[in-house]
């Protein structure tokens, strides 16, 4: 009777044992099918007209694109949830009278405007993230500080994205610890001018009663067999203090690089500066840039920063020239009928100038932007650059119409 007792009891813990399995089965599926199905859905748009007139031999340029930004962020289940975002651009009305050369769009015929058409996976990743612990890997946007360093080219239609992984953590409230490994670099030329990559990012930051302190190193490598090592360590300071009614806003940031590859050697220090102050509502800002130069043969390199957002809107210097660059700036900008103006002037010179390459130009950057509603927003943008050394004069003229739901 016990033995029958004690077999009859085990065949219903299996049963119930496997039931609860089967059961927990379902229930997770129902649960990551919930955690897929009930996450948030945008959409954005952005037409923008574009112009660029320069005193060379090419056409000058002009286009009108509508870019087109669908995305989708699951719900989180068991503190993992995914992402995935589709980006397009076309060009509007037939408004294509200009070049991009890496996709070889009207090569050699007209200025430059790097925003080409096309349809790709902007980002898709799955994240983890737990308290002060982030973790995510795939395609995604990453950016660091201000963009100086890593960004993600955001004021072009195509932005940049990485391939790799990321992890974020806070192991206190004033602390942050940023790692990412990237193994492509997803450019802004559609997949034209993507390279494998074997980059590492450390970033560590501290938020003090005077500011934020943050020591950095970007190991860069493009993964194509051959030496290319791009190594950059730096500290950065950026923080504001009140004096009377007036905000005083400052930073300090220095770095040093060295470029390695089979057959050269190179090193270079950067250096910025920024002081300016919040009053009545305007802010006026002063700073000093400096892409340091190795005896005029190379010039400090930022491959993967938003370059758009430095040395002036006209792009005349995404490349550092090899004497180095010097950029003392001045900005104005507040709010004006509701919507926000800013204005800088930029003047530019070799930091190891040469016979032929000492006075760099200069150029005036003016910008009107204004948010409609909660959903639209619109503004124009114009960038005038006065060449010397070489460099020809350039005028941009921008126009945009943006929408997000």
């Amino acid at each position: 009777m016990m033995k029958t007792m004690t077999k009859k009891t085990l065949n219903v813990a299996v049963a119930v044992a496997l039931l609860s399995v089967s059961s927990a089965s379902v229930n997770a599926e129902e649960s990551i099918a919930k955690a897929m199905t009930s996450g948030t859905a945008g959409v954005n748009f952005n037409l923008r007209y574009e112009s660029v007139d320069q005193d060379n031999a090419v056409e000058d340029a002009s286009a009108l694109t509508l870019r087109t930004l669908l995305s989708y962020k699951s719900a989180s289940y068991k503190n993992f949830s995914a992402m995935i975002e589709v980006e397009d651009t076309r060009i509007v009305l037939g408004q294509g009278d200009y070049t991009v050369g890496p996709t070889g769009y009207n090569s050699g015929m007209y200025s430059v405007i790097a925003d080409p058409e096309h349809t790709e996976l902007d980002q898709g990743y799955i994240q983890y993230s737990k308290d002060n612990f982030t973790a995510k890997l795939g395609r995604q946007v990453i950016t660091m500080d201000n963009h100086r360093f890593i960004g993600h080219v955001g004021w072009r239609q195509d932005r940049q994205t990485f391939d790799g992984i990321s992890v974020n953590y806070s192991p206190a409230k004033a602390v942050s610890l940023k790692y990412a490994y990237l193994t492509q670099r997803n450019r802004i030329f559609a997949e034209a001018a993507d390279f494998d990559a074997k980059d590492h990012l450390l970033n560590a930051s501290y938020n003090s009663s005077l500011g934020k302190i943050t020591a950095y190193g970007y190991l860069l490598e493009i993964d194509n067999n051959v030496e290319n090592s791009l190594d950059t360590f730096g500290i950065r300071f950026s923080g504001d203090s009140s004096v009377a009614d007036t905000k005083i806003i400052y930073t300090a940031e220095y770095a040093t690089q060295s470029s390695d590859s089979a057959t050269t050697s190179f090193d270079a220090d950067y250096l910025m500066l920024e002081v300016g102050g919040v009053f009545s509502g305007v802010t006026a800002k002063v700073g000093y840039e400096v892409l340091g130069s190795d005896d005029g043969n190379y010039g400090f390199s930022t491959p993967l920063a938003t370059l758009h957002k430095f040395n002036g809107w006209a792009d005349v210097f995404l490349g550092t020239p090899a004497e180095g660059l010097v950029d003392l700036s001045v900005t104005l900008s507040g709010q004006v009928a509701g919507g926000s103006l800013t204005a800088t002037y930029h003047d530019f010179e070799a930091d190891d100038a040469s016979e032929s390459v000492d006075d760099l130009g200069s150029e005036i950057d003016l910008q009107y932007a204004y948010k409609i509603s909660a959903n639209y927003s619109m503004g124009i943008k114009y960038a005038a650059y006065s060449g010397e050394s070489g460099r020809v004069d350039t005028d941009k003229l921008w126009l945009w119409l943006g929408a997000k739901f």
